[in-house]
């Protein structure tokens, strides 16, 4: 497996957690679960922007969520 690839399922695992926090409709959740599903480098770069850009305690929500698997 590839970096992109791992960075990919990352993402869509990221996506999913979001939408537990935040809720289906999120910006931030709808872009990382599209950057997941097609893997092109502006759709990730806009989600990693858009997610740089939660309060910390959001982010830090997410990322436990997915450390957890």
């Amino acid at each position: 497996m590839d970096d992109g690839a791992i960075d990919r399922e990352a993402m869509g695992k990221m996506a999913k957690a979001l939408v537990f926090i935040k809720g289906a409709s999120d910006p931030t959740a709808l872009a990382l679960k599209l950057a997941s599903d097609t893997g092109k480098p502006a759709d990730i770069k806009n989600a990693r922007a858009l997610f740089l850009k939660l309060k910390p305690s959001e982010r830090k929500g997410a990322m436990a969520m997915i450390s957890e698997d």
